[in-house]
């Protein structure tokens, strides 16, 4: 089947030999693992988790909707942080959910080049929409009385909009270039989605540029700046928790940051480890672990945290199930 498969790659390539490279126009997808017997418990295990996702951070969304309990400027945030999660989920983890079904590991460099943009602006979304997060929580803690004029509606749509910006324009550069190499040494990713750093190494041309640029942007733009920026709120609201007097202010002042604390604690930590590592030949297959961490557990975990820590999230599913009950009682008993 396999070897099928590579035939029929073959035939539909248009392959200009250079060398010892190929100029093509599909690439093969590897996975996570290749051993055979893995590959019904990976796609269950990634199955599962892809649901979990979904149920978890479509609830989040729906209930931010529905109780207006839960429509302020932390929830707003929140319901973007998930609009991010099953964004980002769903690009990585498609193709190892369509291959299982299909036995297809084939994606064109179009859609390669796509799946790769669509990452790198999810993910840098999801850093700059902690950041902001990180600001929201400054201001309730440290400035409660002016919360809800400082964090007006249309300070936090501008925000947001503003991380949106960010993320899709920060990428572009680098994909743009990425694109414009024509030459790959390899037509297989070893990688379940098409990533800039195993596409970058593929490359047969000059790339120099590029990891310069992606050097650059991703140690400062996506990782020194929002993380300082994340983090900094934190002093001053450590600061301010400090200096409450009652045990039971201090307790509910910091129960009010620990679920973002944790989030973004979680995601730099896998970001580090799946970026900032230094190869290794045990590497690779340890960073697909950690990027499979990072694009489907962390998005699996987000809504759980917030939820399961979250009083206000607790009490408004309890009260919107608790209205879906009379509505069936009453329809019932008609």
């Amino acid at each position: 089947m396999d070897l099928l498969i590579m035939e029929l790659l073959f035939l539909n390539m248009t392959i200009h030999v250079n060398s010892s490279h190929t100029t093509i126009n599909y690439f093969i997808v590897k996975g996570i693992s290749d051993v055979p017997e893995m590959q019904v418990p990976i796609f269950l295990l990634v199955f599962v988790m892809y649901l979990t996702t979904l149920v978890g951070n479509l609830t989040i969304l729906l209930l931010i909707c529905l109780d207006h309990h839960l429509q302020t400027p932390m929830y707003f945030f929140l319901g973007n942080l998930s609009i991010v999660d099953i964004s980002c989920c769903t690009i990585t983890l498609h193709k190892i959910l369509i291959s299982f079904l299909t036995g297809d590991k084939t994606i064109s460099v179009t859609e390669c080049m796509i799946q790769t943009y669509m990452f790198g602006s999810l993910a840098g979304h999801e850093l700059f929409i902690l950041t902001v997060m990180s600001y929201d929580r400054y201001v309730a803690v440290c400035n409660p009385l002016n919360y809800h004029m400082v964090m007006n509606r249309r300070t936090c749509g501008l925000l947001a909009s503003l991380c949106w910006l960010l993320g899709f324009v920060q990428t572009i550069p680098l994909v743009g270039i990425l694109s414009s190499y024509l030459c790959y040494t390899s037509i297989e990713i070893d990688h379940f989605f098409c990533d800039i750093v195993p596409m970058m190494k593929m490359a047969c041309s000059d790339t120099s540029v590029l990891e310069r640029l992606f050097f650059f942007q991703g140690l400062f733009l996506l990782t020194i700046a929002p993380f300082v920026l994340t983090f900094m709120p934190y002093v001053f609201i450590i600061v301010a928790i400090v200096k409450i007097h009652t045990s039971s202010g201090r307790r509910k002042a910091f129960y009010t940051c620990s679920s973002h604390l944790t989030v973004v604690v979680l995601l730099y930590a896998t970001l580090a480890s799946q970026y900032l590592a230094p190869n290794s030949k045990g590497s690779l297959s340890s960073k697909k672990l950690f990027a499979l961490f990072n694009t489907a557990v962390v998005p699996m975990l987000n809504p759980l945290i917030y939820s399961l820590k979250n009083k206000e999230v607790k009490d408004a599913m309890r009260r919107k199930l608790s209205s879906c009950n009379v509505i069936i009682s009453s329809k019932c008993s008609e």
